[in-house]
């Protein structure tokens, strides 16, 4: 295996990484507004993950890095053609972050419900996004001859990758869900269970449709095998859920979305963003990647710097491992 397919094999986990790891702070921020019923619910809900939020944003900067340094022509090719979906999800976390930040700084109920109108905003639209994105660069866009994007962002917006961005919104809110389940005691959790089972049928039937269109027009055997494993974790993590089994039902949710960004990944190679003008316009592994120098630095970086980034990021999950109640938020906590 030469380094540029190790390097796009790598670039898929970190995406499955983040995906796993802030599909279900996306979910939690938009139940905010679907699951909490007072400010002091709504407290409870951030509390889960107020930890550990911003380090799962770190996969994605990790994501971007790697593609820019490992395939400069693929990041230059993205990130100009999609520069307003994602310019649009860059303000929608630099705003997350703050409404984090800055909720409690001040007491007034006016204040604070701003701030929560915005954490549910910047949750929902990110991970409609992501779908749309990632539906497209499966698709194919317009790229010419010169590797340039040459389409609007109006062609951005077809069914494939609408359908994609309803799933990646509702398999995150589902997520987050069962992950509020197994985070809380008390009233909350229950109906945090029932809002997971709500929302993985509608899920379920989302992903089904976009996951056999995805394998019709694109797959093999590879991503036949991915599908099979993402369908069968979600109705896994659907039946857990529904028995009561809150980390079952997490830890097979996370396999879902692992099976289904991995799925969309084989659908790809050797392609990293095809041309849907000219076949011989597609951009690959090979004519998109950095020199093989290059690539060696960087595998030597990644393979010192990875295993401590992994290790911080357990121990923060197993300080923070506790369930928490509305009890345990005092008034003044507002």
């Amino acid at each position: 295996m030469e380094l540029h397919d190790v390097w796009f094999v790598l670039i898929a986990v970190l995406w499955i990484g983040y995906f796993f790891l802030e599909g279900f702070d996306f979910g939690v921020g938009v139940l905010t507004k679907l699951l909490a019923r007072d400010r002091t619910e709504r407290r409870v809900l951030i509390n889960t993950i107020g930890p550990v939020w911003d380090g799962n944003e770190v996969w994605l900067l990790t994501a971007g890095g790697a593609t820019f340094a490992a395939f400069p022509e693929w990041y230059a090719t993205l990130f100009s053609g999609f520069y307003l979906p994602l310019l649009i999800i860059l303000v929608c976390l630099i705003i997350r972050g703050v409404a984090f930040e800055y909720r409690a700084k001040r007491p007034e109920e006016r204040w604070q419900a701003n701030w929560e109108h915005a954490i549910f905003w910047t949750s929902l639209i990110p991970a409609f996004l992501w779908g749309v994105a990632f539906g497209n660069i499966v698709r194919g866009v317009k790229i010419d001859k010169d590797f340039e994007y040459v389409g609007n962002f109006w062609d951005l917006l077809n069914p494939y990758a609408l359908l994609g961005g309803l799933v990646t919104l509702s398999l995150f809110t589902f997520h987050g869900a069962v992950f509020s389940a197994l985070k809380t005691v008390g009233d909350i959790r229950v109906r945090a269970r029932r809002t997971a089972l709500a929302v993985g049928l509608v899920a379920a039937v989302a992903a089904l449709g976009f996951l056999i269109w995805t394998q019709a027009d694109h797959g093999d055997g590879g991503s036949l095998a991915a599908m099979i494993v993402a369908v069968v974790a979600l109705v896994g993590a659907i039946g857990a859920i529904k028995l009561g089994r809150e980390g079952w039902s997490f830890a097979l949710s996370g396999i879902t979305i692992a099976a289904a960004v991995a799925m969309l990944f084989l659908t790809l190679f050797p392609n990293v963003m095809p041309s849907s003008l000219n076949a011989d316009w597609n951009l690959t592994v090979s004519n998109a990647s950095s020199s093989p120098y290059t690539l060696k630095i960087m595998t030597w970086c990644a393979g010192i710097a990875t295993p401590i980034v992994l290790l911080y990021q357990s121990w923060t999950y197993w300080v923070f491992r506790k369930r928490i109640g509305t009890h345990h938020i005092a008034d003044a906590a507002h």
